[in-house]
């Protein structure tokens, strides 16, 4: 039976007469008559508990092996909890328990016994339904809920039964000859209606008297508590005023009994302080005081408008009451006259609107009765629905455990068959060729392929959200398996840190409206800029100190098409090579070719001190991929070479470029020493690799995702986060550095080494937390230094080159006249 009302609707409609109610499931429906209104909904309530228990039982969430996704599901099987839906209905004793079966049997009813002048129609039909009907259903032993139509006790009848009775009466025994009888009986019962609406002048008057005394006892009453109150409230403050005394007289004690003035110079300081901490509690329950008189100032306003507005429900009360009185007394004096048939067929108009008023009373009634239970309904449904999404976002969480775990099971896959490979000389012929199998399937495995398989959460797509390869390209074999296994360490960290720091941080900034610099906001943009706020922020960034002049760009574009400038063609020269890895520029027909093409060309005329230098196209492109727009990324690479890098850092002697790589090598002697002297033992000049850092801010040396949480910090923040980024990438890879005792091999991982950090989290927080904070300041400083120093050996090497120039200047036509000498000898 349960398995069939899980699924089941239940529905009282006020349509099928009192006690009526409907269950339909999927297969068929049952149409069901309890003893009364009450019995009714006690059976409709225990068919809604029993519901909802199978359903719980049915449906509770399967216990997995992951404890991240069990613990949140433990305490979501709650069967029932209080609903102010639907009241309990208490149990019926005449229909339900040992009581009711104790009783004799039900008499079986006649057929137009219990008809009610109401609903004639769903009367005659449910009494037709129930003498076709009550063998077949007498006949099911089954079915528990099967209530024949059983004869109220007669005590129980109430007047309006009583009258409807009597009413029947009259039509059964009436003959055409004395017509008048049932006419004569409806005065009669108007008659006692009115004299049980209305008592007499003596019941009114006990009943004014002992109001009063009731009244006048109920304010003896009240001033009594009153009283009791004050008294109570009196000795609070008698006790109050003891306790007071009773401190101070312990403070003095105090006082007087300390040795020395310093202990009673503590006391007093003691208690100034308390009184600096009470006066200060004393300013703020004042204010608080203050707050709620004018919470109470406003209570007492919407009370008074509460009064005004039951004084106007009382008088339009006490309105209709006297208009019910009138309409009474002239009902009395209409049926004291039988003759006047005028007045006879008015009255019998009031009394069929006051049957018809009671009739939709009762209709009300039964539909407030069925909105309580059909609520009751949605929200059992509701609490289902809701169960069901959090087991499903459960499911989700699991889902992307299970697949991150996958793909370290993948990467470490990938990094055995790689350290076999390196190991191939040393194998057997068949170990080796196995192990070249193994290698070539890897490689050529798809992930779409898998994704059309089966259910994949997060596919490895082949470009992310800005064009970038996901698994980088590379020609030899060894690195497009170290690019495979990057990909998955990517996805896994991505999958990991999905719920627990990438949800929290895109709710942080979607709660964010106007940008306004501050801790909190410097906070989120080094944790990484959300795709979808990326752009928003980088123009808010590159407005904030670069104001872009309407109209400036479009007057460069027409100054370049009109005149070529010097710096065209190697533009030309270095579009093919810009992003390689980027879908949006590998091709030449790519879109945003021409777009690159046009901001390098408006930015060599705009500062013809710079003109073009090899680097500009990188960071045009990754403006160009952020923005969109190709006027906001001009701005942002002006942005970037005018007010973030120093002066001359483009120029063509790039010599304030040299300058930061001194300062880095400084910075990496005093943070990372082990590793400095490393490099010196082997004699790695870092600056090599590393002088292209900060010429493009990491552009081609980072991943995609690692990359742009750099940019986001670098607009903010300026330079010094290209050098907090440069020596979280060497104490990244610190130990795997050291292990390399080969100064080829040391330049060899170097080449790569930036490409195989997978993990953006950890790299941020070595650049900013675990690495000792340099301020600006201090950047300037060595800058400064070491600019004097560079400055000074230029010009030394300035002047060898001259006096070098001078000395073969002045050599110059004698050797030349030799040589002519010697080839006319020759000749």
């Amino acid at each position: 039976m349960y398995p069939c009302c899980s699924s089941a609707s239940f529905d009282c409609k006020m349509e099928n007469g009192e006690g009526v109610f409907e269950i339909r499931t999927p297969s068929r429906a049952f149409t069901l008559k309890a003893i009364s209104k009450q019995a009714m909904m006690y059976w409709l309530q225990q068919l809604q508990m029993r519901r909802w228990e199978f359903c719980n039982t049915q449906s509770r969430f399967p216990v997995g092996s992951s404890q991240l996704v069990n613990e949140p599901l433990a305490g979501r099987t709650n069967v029932v909890d209080n609903e102010d839906f639907l009241p309990l209905v208490k149990t019926p004793t005449e229909a339900v328990g040992l009581k009711a079966a104790s009783l004799p049997a039900p008499q079986t009813s006649t057929a137009l016994q219990n008809i009610s002048l109401k609903h004639p129609w769903t009367e005659i039909q449910n009494t037709v339904y129930n003498i076709c009907g009550s063998k077949q259903l007498w006949g099911n032993n089954g079915n528990v809920f099967s209530f024949d139509e059983f004869q109220e006790h007669p005590e129980n009848v109430d007047e309006e039964q009583e009258a409807e009775v009597e009413a029947g009466c009259a039509v059964k025994e009436g003959t055409p000859e004395d017509g008048r009888m049932g006419p004569r009986l409806n005065w009669i019962r108007k008659a006692r209606w009115m004299n049980s609406g209305f008592p007499g002048s003596e019941e009114l008057s006990r009943e004014k008297n002992s109001v009063d005394k009731v009244s006048v006892l109920q304010q003896q009453i009240l001033t009594l508590t009153e009283e009791v109150k004050s008294q109570k409230e009196l000795v609070k403050l008698l006790h109050k005023a003891l306790e007071a005394a009773q401190q101070e007289k312990r403070v003095s004690n105090m006082y007087l009994t300390a040795a020395e003035d310093k202990d009673r110079l503590e006391l007093v300081r003691h208690k100034v302080r308390q009184i600096a901490d009470l006066t200060s509690r004393l300013e703020a329950l004042e204010q608080e005081k203050k707050e709620l008189e004018q919470i109470l100032t406003l209570r007492d306003s919407h009370i008074q408008e509460l009064k005004e507005h039951v004084q106007l429900l009382m008088e339009k009360n006490h309105a209709k009451q006297e208009v019910i009185m009138t309409l009474t007394e002239q009902m009395a004096r209409e049926l004291s006259d039988p003759l006047q048939e005028a007045n006879t067929i008015t009255v019998e108009t009031l009394y069929k609107q006051q049957e018809e008023i009671e009739h939709l009373k009762d209709d009300i009634d039964a539909y407030k009765t069925q909105n309580q239970f059909l609520n009751s309904e949605i929200h059992q449904v509701t609490r289902l629905w809701t169960r069901v999404a959090e087991n499903e976002k459960a499911l989700l969480m699991k889902c992307a455990c299970l697949q991150a775990r996958n793909c370290q099971m993948e990467s470490k896959y990938l990094t055995v068959l790689r350290k076999l490979q390196e190991a191939v000389p040393g194998l057997p012929n068949s170990d080796a060729e196995l192990v070249k199998n193994l290698i070539q399937e890897a490689l050529q495995w798809d992930v779409k392929e898998e994704a059309e398989e089966g259910f994949n959460l997060n596919p490895v797509s082949e470009y992310d959200e800005y064009g970038f390869m996901t698994v980088s390209d590379y020609e030899i074999e060894d690195w497009k398996l170290l690019a495979k296994i990057q990909a998955l360490e990517i996805k896994s960290n991505k999958l990991w840190s999905q719920e627990i720091v990438e949800k929290p941080l895109r709710d942080r900034w979607n709660s964010i409206g106007e940008l306004n610099p501050c801790a909190e906001l410097k906070s989120l943009i080094r944790s990484g800029i959300p795709v979808e706020h990326r752009q928003r922020v980088w123009r808010w960034m590159v407005s904030r100190h670069c104001s872009p002049v309407p109209g400036h760009y479009q007057r460069l574009l027409e100054q370049s098409r009109s005149t070529e400038h010097p710096a065209c063609r190697q533009i030309e020269l270095d579009l093919p090579r810009t992003l390689t890895n980027n879908k949006h520029f590998s091709s030449p027909t790519s879109q945003l070719i021409p777009r690159l093409r046009r901001v390098l060309l408006a930015f060599s005329w705009h500062n013809p001190a710079i003109g073009y230098c090899q680097g500009l196209n990188r960071l045009a492109a990754v403006a160009l991929l952020v923005l969109e727009d190709e006027e906001s990324a001009f701005w942002c690479l002006v942005y970037i070479v005018e007010n973030l890098m120093p002066a001359d850092y483009y120029s063509d002697t790039l010599i304030t470029s040299q300058v930061d790589q001194r300062v880095f090598k400084d910075f990496l002697s005093e943070k990372l020493p082990r590793l400095m002297a490393h490099f010196e033992q082997y004699q790695i000049d870092v600056s090599l690799i590393t002088f292209n850092w900060f010429l493009v801010a990491f552009v081609d040396s980072l991943v995609s995702d690692i990359l742009l949480r750099v940019w986001d910090a670098f607009l903010y923040e300026g330079t010094k986060v290209i050098f907090r980024y440069a020596l979280a990438i060497f104490k990244y890879n610190e130990e795997e550095i050291l292990r390399i005792h080969d100064s080829v091999e040391i330049y060899q991982y170097l080449r790569f080494f930036t490409r195989m950090i997978t993990d953006g989290r950890k790299l941020m927080n070595i650049a900013f937390n675990d690495l000792n904070p340099f301020p600006m300041k201090l950047l300037r400083n060595r800058r400064s230094t070491h600019r004097e120093e560079l400055e000074a050996e230029l010009c030394e090497l300035e002047q060898i080159k001259a006096a070098y120039v001078k000395e073969r200047a002045e050599q110059g036509p004698q050797d030349l006249e030799e040589v002519v000498s010697e080839e006319e000898e020759e000749s």
